[in-house]
């Protein structure tokens, strides 16, 4: 079932992608020879007028073929070239255009049912230099470093991806009772001394060393995968509950600690050093959960909520550029596939209302996305045919045909490389 409505999902964004492609060039009277949904082997077919309407193997794409699109054929009627360069550039850019138009009424579905997500501040941390400095539970952030915020997610994106570092000033920007005002501080400093594992279980459970992290004390020490923790310090730890308590009432510091522990029912003792830990802190938290938007919010929020998955598209690409994120994190078909399908999983229990809503969620992010990374400036992608199309409107004549030719069609190889990297790492992934 998760397949099947992944499939479905998918095969919606693509195909109103095309819609928009099929639309414009009818209007500008480009015949259109082939409109298709998915890719390889035609499963299904028909003609109509000058049209072929197909059904592909594949539900990995669509396309929507017109007359002469590949051809420097500029005087025959009905081809692609013979139309303005104007009605052409509109041709190109409606397909990101409608997807970005799908996210939308998608996104105005949603916060009708759910609602938004204000970036107010919840707390704000009793004796930190956030609350020196004036922050107040109720405040609505706006800003951040210099970066505008609208929702709370806003924050926690552009914070995850440019994580605040030891002494580093905060500059906020915050509505309180209608007025905006600017906030700046350091960030406090928050200081933690770690073993370096990680356990299995719950409570009741007994210490069981799930994994150890490189480089931290309890991997230099030689603590295992499997290996179960008995004692700290000749204090007995049953399960994970004492071992809470244990933690809570002798908080661990830059002292050693002596660890009893077993593999294959042998003990042993081994005494450690906790390796201190610090993390610079903003002093507040803030909101992540929906409130309910009414009348003409519903489509003010519809909006903005387009407005934080192209704008979180953006800066993951940036991130990837500059090198923070790596060629490991992109995901093609198969991750989308695999991720629509967890994402079915983990909300079936919560209600249909919730599922639901959290498909047309990953709709919105997938139909934006595709939308800003058809409008990047690569040969073969919309956005590279415009870049040729507004050379050739400045200009007043076209570019040489086959020199354009031949860059989209190295760029389309680059692309299916790209591919068939993106697919090998996805199913990598998931082995």
């Amino acid at each position: 079932m998760k397949i099947i409505i992944a499939i479905v999902i998918f095969s919606a964004i693509i195909l109103f992608h095309e819609l928009g492609h099929f639309l414009f060039a009818k209007l500008n009277k480009i015949v259109v020879t082939e409109f298709s949904l998915g890719m390889g082997p035609r499963l299904y077919s028909f003609e109509k007028g000058d049209t072929r309407y197909s059904l592909k193997l594949l539900p990995i794409g669509g396309s929507c073929a017109m007359l002469g699109e590949d051809t420097d054929i500029e005087n025959e009627p009905g081809t692609f070239n013979s139309a303005s360069v104007w009605g052409r550039i509109s041709v190109v850019a409606a397909g990101p255009v409608f997807n970005f138009i799908m996210a939308f009424v998608l996104s105005v579905i949603i916060v009708g049912a759910v609602g938004y997500e204000p970036s107010r501040v919840l707390s704000v941390k009793e004796g930190s230099a956030a609350e020196a400095a004036g922050l107040k539970e109720g405040d609505i952030i706006t800003g951040y470093q210099g970066y505008h915020i609208d929702l709370g997610k806003d924050l926690y994106v552009y914070s995850y991806l440019n994580q605040l570092k030891e002494g580093d000033t905060i500059n906020l920007t915050v509505k309180r009772d209608g007025k905006k005002m600017d906030i700046s501080y350091k960030s406090d400093t928050n200081v933690r001394y770690l073993l370096g594992c990680n356990f299995n279980g719950d409570d009741t459970s007994a210490m069981t060393v799930e994994s150890v992290m490189d480089g931290m004390p309890l991997q230099e020490a030689g603590i295992q995968q499997g290996d179960v923790i008995t004692s700290i310090n000749g204090v007995k730890i049953t399960n994970a509950a004492d071992y809470q308590k244990y933690i809570q009432e002798n908080p661990l510091t830059e002292k050693s600690v002596k660890i009893t522990y077993s593999r294959d029912g042998q003990e042993y003792d081994i005494t450690v050093t906790p390796k201190e830990y610090r993390t610079a802190e903003s002093g507040f938290t803030y909101n992540m959960y929906s409130e309910k938007a009414k009348g003409l919010n519903i489509v003010k929020y519809g909006a903005v909520e387009v407005k934080y998955m192209v704008r979180t598209t953006i800066l993951s690409l940036k991130e990837l550029v500059s090198g923070k994120l790596g060629m490991k994190d992109l995901s093609g078909p198969v991750g989308i596939v695999d991720a629509i399908g967890t994402t079915y999983e983990e909300s079936k229990s919560e209600g249909t209302m919730i599922l639901w809503m959290n498909m047309l969620n990953l709709a919105v992010l997938l139909s934006a996305n595709l939308g800003v990374m058809n409008l990047l400036p690569f040969p073969a992608l919309d956005g590279g045919r415009l870049v040729f199309l507004v050379i050739e409107a400045i200009r007043r004549k076209p570019i040489n045909r086959q020199v354009e030719g031949g860059i989209h069609f190295a760029g389309l190889m680059l692309l299916m490389a790209l591919m068939v990297f993106v697919m090998y790492n996805d199913i990598v992934k998931l082995i």
